[in-house]
């Protein structure tokens, strides 16, 4: 299974995930939405949006980002403005 194999995943943010060195579903489910976002926002693209985010989680979880639950959505705004205001991942 490829990367685009996944719901949300095109070719421009597998490229970006490869780039952030994860090859594979199996890495991004490994480690999650939140740590590929913040490998390809120190590898390849700093200014990664939260779109890309819940795209991630989307494809983490098997689903496409807008079948994410709204609780799930919330946290993982949350968890963005957090990281892109500087604070940090550890929220």
């Amino acid at each position: 299974m490829a990367l685009t194999d996944l719901p949300n995943i095109g070719p421009v943010l597998a490229e970006r995930l490869r780039a952030a060195g994860v090859e594979t579903p199996e890495q991004l489910l490994q480690i999650g939405a939140e740590e590929a976002f913040l490998r390809i926002r120190a590898a390849a693209d700093p200014a990664i949006c939260l779109h890309a985010l819940e795209a991630l989680a989307g494809a983490a979880e098997g689903v496409r980002k807008s079948a994410l639950p709204p609780a799930r959505k919330a946290e993982l705004k949350r968890w963005f403005n957090d990281v892109t205001k500087g604070r940090g991942a550890d929220v």
